[in-house]
């Protein structure tokens, strides 16, 4: 990937940017919490989830970069982890039905892929399997990002996910699975009209893309 396009998409915002854009998303009914770091991030998700509660999460090299992923497979934060429970599915057909069932988890986590100084939240996938929860299946969406996928406009928003996260998602998806991943559904989020479902921890950090 040239370099200036990986200036341009992966600059880290000032400080003041990065709590203009969390004041901005909480005008749009959402949640935000602003960390220092992926230490912060993970201590606030062990926080927000109780005991017994059930956590089926999407698929995000973020979750995975502030340790959440291996805590949830280690099993010692006694949640119901979804995840784990379609792993164990032998049956294809079966464990599909379950992956569908587990977008309206009590909570949900991933990431997004830009965050808009506008407050939009925007995030896409090949299949729609991670974003499904979003508009509204999942109880609780607790979504995490770095500070690095802020951007100036919806549009730009948009631009960044064309230009900079497929192509890496490509790649991924490639050493990943063999195959090649697209753009194949659109999340936005404009606005959240049920109050505390959807919580964003925003952290200074660089994290995933």
């Amino acid at each position: 990937m040239e370099q200036k396009i990986e200036n341009k998409w992966a600059r880290m915002p000032s400080n003041n940017e990065v709590q203009a854009t969390a004041n901005e998303v909480k005008n749009r009914g959402i949640n935000v919490v602003v960390v220092e770091n992926k230490d912060e991030a993970l201590e606030k998700i062990k926080g927000l989830i109780p005991r017994g509660g059930e956590v089926m999460t999407g698929s995000s090299t973020t979750l995975q970069e502030i340790g959440f992923s291996n805590y949830l497979n280690e099993g010692q934060h006694g949640w119901k982890n979804l995840g784990d429970e379609i792993q164990k599915e032998g049956d294809e057909a079966k464990r599909a039905d379950l992956r569908r069932r587990a977008s309206s988890a009590e909570y949900f986590l991933a990431s997004v892929n830009a965050i808009s100084k506008n407050g939009e939240l925007v995030a896409s996938d090949a299949s729609g399997s991670r974003v499904t929860a979003f508009p509204f299946a999942a109880k609780n969406l607790i979504l995490i990002a770095g500070a690095q996928k802020i951007t100036d406009s919806l549009e730009e928003a948009m631009q960044r996910v064309r230009e900079y996260v497929y192509p890496l998602e490509n790649e991924r998806a490639m050493k990943a699975y063999g195959m090649s991943s697209t753009i194949g559904k659109w999340i936005i989020i404009e606005r959240e009209i049920f109050q505390n479902r959807t919580t964003l921890i925003l952290v200074k950090e660089k994290l995933g893309f």
